[in-house]
């Protein structure tokens, strides 16, 4: 009879700890994942600035040497990613593949401009820079036209900005919603083990005796957690770097070093801060209050 008491308690007790660990590591995988969103966001926003080209339109009796020197004045400014110059053989040929014919068949001449694509970094990619970059070419006398899709630009900036803030609200929720989660987690755990805690201090034991091994064990329930979602964050960033290798979201190693830091802390932390306080309530019970 004490032998299947002893395997009852001791499955009990192994259910216990499993429901422990694995909420704890879902709510720290999707804290984790949710963090790496927030801090990859702006390298996202990034990367689809830079994909936001403005060309520059060069008259047909444009100097070689002016052509040159626009050129790399571009390729050399601050503000600038790349200036790549398409002759207008190259941009009849591309227009070409793309329509599927050639045009000129029908024309019987090229009527594109030789132009200049100049891509700028993202910190500059603003509706105030394009407009000031616009007017600082133009007046170059052998600058034809300047042209950038404007609204685009406009609606990028506003947006990006937009999902920043919503992103930030949306992660100070989630973190009292896991803080919340793992808390009750931890709390049922220790519930359950509320007419040991009394017992113990009935015989005379401490507070902090009868503490210490209940929070030792949900520090070590907490830690195992924090390496399983990190183990299933690798997991994830393995498959979006593998599928979308142009966001390179593994080349930062101090920001994803700081995010596994700050799931393994949290763990740490929200363990032991809950099994204190969630012992120290049942401590501070009477005992007829332990049956409610």
């Amino acid at each position: 009879m004490s032998s299947k008491y002893e395997k009852f308690q001791k499955r009990r007790l192994i259910s216990s700890y499993f429901s422990v660990v694995l909420s704890i590591t879902l709510v720290l995988f999707l804290l984790g994942m949710l963090g790496l969103i927030v801090l990859n966001s702006k390298q996202v926003g990034d990367y689809f600035k830079e994909q936001i080209p403005f060309s520059v339109y060069l008259k047909d009796d444009a100097k070689e040497a002016d052509v040159t020197q626009l050129r790399q004045g571009l390729a050399m400014a601050d503000y600038v990613k790349s200036a790549t110059y398409v002759s207008k053989q190259q941009a009849a040929e591309a227009h070409s593949e793309a329509i599927g014919e050639d045009f000129m068949d029908y024309l019987g001449y090229n009527p594109l401009q030789n132009s200049i694509d100049v891509y700028l970094n993202a910190d500059y990619v603003t509706a105030d820079t394009f407009e000031e970059i616009t007017n600082e070419l133009l007046d170059k006398p052998f600058v034809e036209e300047v042209e950038y899709d404007k609204p685009l630009v406009e609606k990028l900036e506003s947006n990006v900005k937009r999902i920043s803030l919503w992103m930030l609200v949306i992660t100070g929720i989630f973190l009292v919603i896991a803080v919340l989660l793992i808390n009750s987690s931890i709390r049922l755990s220790v519930y359950a083990k509320r007419f040991t805690i009394k017992t113990m201090q009935m015989v005379g034991a401490t507070k902090a005796f009868i503490r210490r091994p209940f929070i030792w064990q949900n520090i070590k329930l907490g830690l195992l957690s924090a390496l399983l979602a990190m183990g299933g964050m690798v997991g994830v960033l393995y498959y979006l770097q593998k599928s979308f290798a142009e966001l390179n979201l593994l080349d930062d190693k101090v920001l994803l070093g700081g995010l596994f830091a700050g799931v393994l802390l949290f763990g740490f932390l929200i363990s032991w801060a809950s099994t204190y306080f969630a012992t120290q309530r049942f401590l501070n019970l009477r005992i007829d209050e332990l049956y409610n």
